[in-house]
Order: structure tokens, then sequence, then C-alpha cells
């Protein structure tokens, strides 16, 4: 259990330590607060737009930095020899690609945490066409921001630690207490502008798509068993583009709720449909998210995970690694 837990956990501190992950937590947390800034002309129906918005762009992020860091943590690591090294020692394969998973897991978490903050940050400043920007909690969270970054740059000036861990974890405290600032800041709303402060709705909105990134990094740390990053970030953004018009090809294919061909229900059921994960409907003024339905994507997500671990150990198993 030590030796699962010491990999997990360096796994994880390598993946932090990476430069694209820190570009892709900073650059996807401002651009959703960004998003919120913008006017969309859209009858009413801005804050939607905008909480749509957000979810796409977490979406989109966690797809690359699951690919990015499932090649990083397994198919460089067999490419270099590292994997050879740690093999080498009493660890089976398939405990180290579970402790690779594990730390893949957590720091798709970690970059989902930053991204939700953010989130919620966004449905806060959303307003319609009676609103306007908030330029308070703009500037609040924009020099948050460039404080991590300092603290970050300080620590790694004077206290020799890595920058890009220290960034990493600045950049969520710091982010966390700006978001505690701008909640208890009070807003300058206009008497007509249709203003619901933040909506918490965006937080299991955000824990579904956390789901749907474990997915992803079951099956990109399978393909990184045998492939490099290209091929690895090819056949993932293939499945999900497939994955979200699965039900399409399902009904083209003749099937319904009732069943369908053979072939068509077995392609549908190995086929990750991204849309159970995707509620962006419910988050329509009125409606209440379904906490119920938590449990049941959680099933969902660990079949699948299980079900993408066990090919990637298949794989795994006879790879060599000299």
């Amino acid at each position: 259990m030590r030796q699962f837990i010491t990999i997990a956990g360096n796994a994880f501190m390598e993946l932090v330590r990476q430069p694209i992950f820190l570009l892709l937590m900073t650059i996807s947390a401002s651009f959703e607060v960004f998003l919120a800034c913008v006017n969309y002309f859209g009858f009413g129906d801005e804050p939607k737009l905008v909480k749509n918005s957000v979810l796409a762009v977490m979406f989109l992020t966690g797809l690359f930095a699951a690919v990015l860091s499932a090649s990083a943590s397994v198919a460089r690591e067999i490419r270099t020899g590292t994997a050879l090294a740690v093999l080498a020692k009493p660890i089976g394969r398939a405990q180290f690609l579970l402790a690779k998973f594990v730390g893949l897991a957590m720091a798709l978490a970690l970059l989902v945490y930053v991204d939700m903050i953010a989130a919620l940050l966004a449905s806060r400043m959303a307003f319609d066409a009676y609103g306007g920007v908030d330029f308070p909690a703009l500037s609040v969270f924009s020099a948050a921001v460039v404080l991590a970054y300092l603290v970050a740059g300080f620590t790694n000036f004077f206290l020799r630690r890595p920058f890009m861990a220290d960034a990493v974890f600045s950049v969520v405290v710091v982010l966390t207490l700006a978001f505690v600032v701008i909640y208890f800041m009070k807003k300058d709303v206009s008497p007509n502008e249709n203003y619901t402060g933040v909506d918490w709705r965006m937080v299991p909105a955000s824990i579904l798509i956390l789901f749907a990134l474990w997915i992803l990094a079951a099956i990109a740390l399978a393909c990184s068993t045998r492939l490099d990053m290209i091929p690895t970030l090819a056949i993932c953004s293939a499945l999900f583009l497939v994955g979200l018009m699965s039900d399409y090809f399902y009904q083209q294919a003749g099937g319904t709720l009732k069943g369908g061909p053979w072939w068509a229900s077995t392609l549908y059921a190995v086929t990750p449909n991204w849309q159970l994960f995707w509620l962006a409907d419910v988050l329509e003024s009125g409606k209440k998210f379904p906490l119920a339905y938590l449990g049941k994507a959680f099933g969902y997500m660990a079949c699948y995970v299980g079900a993408a671990l066990g090919l990637g150990l298949v794989l795994f198993e006879d790879r060599e690694l000299t």
C-alpha cells in the first residue's frame, strides 16, 4: 500500500509541475470569468449562455489536460525507461497503472476545482441586457491571479522552491479566498436587471464533468500504454465527438428505448455517452438540480473507468519496456 501511495503522489506532483497544467488552469479560469463580462444580447438568456459556455470550456480544457497528463505520466516514462526502473522493484504492473490513474484523477480534480470556482464567479457576474460588467469582482479576480504568480515567484527566488507546483497551489488557495471576498461583496444591480447571485447548481454540474474527465483519463491512460501523445489525443478526441452524438447514431441505427439491433446496442453500450454528464438544460432559472442523479452518474463512471483500466492493464502486461 505504501508503494501505491508513493507512486500516486509522485504522479500527481509530476503532473502539477508540468507548465502546460498551470497554463491550462490559468487560461481556462480566466476565460470563464471573461465570458461573464461580454454583452451577448440574448434577450434575457445571457446568464444561461454564460453558464453553458463556462461548462463547455471546463469540459474541453479537461479533455486536453487528461490526454496530455496521461501521456506524460505513462507514455513518456515508458519511452525514457523510468517505468522499467520502477517495475524492477517489487511492484506489479496493475499496481503501477492504478496508482498512475489515481494521481491523474487527483490532478484533474484540482483543475476542475479551480474551473468550478471561476464558474461560480461567472454565474454571479453574468448580466442581462439591463446590467453591466461587474468591474469590482473582475478586479479582485485579476488581482488574485497576479498575486498567486507573485507568491510562486517569491518562493522560487528566495526559498528555491519549484515555481510550477507553487504557482498551481497558490492559484488554488488565492482564487478560493478571492471567491469568498467577491461572494460577500455587494453588487451594484440595476432595477430592471434579473440578478440571482451565485448559482450553486454549478457545483454538481462541475462534478458531473469531473466524472466524464475521469473516464477520458482512463481511456487516455489505456492508450498511453501503447501510443504516444498525438495518437492518444486523436483517439480520445474521436471518442469525445462520437460520444456526444451516440444517441443520434443509435436512433439512426434503429435503436429505441426498448432496444434495437444487437450490434447497435453493443456499440451504444461501449461508447461513452457524454450527454449523461451534461445537464446544462437544468441550469435554466427555476429548475432544481437532481442531486440523486450524481449517484447514478458515479456508478456509470466507475464501471466505465474499471473497464478502460482493465483494457489498459491487458495492453500493458505484455508491453516490452526495454
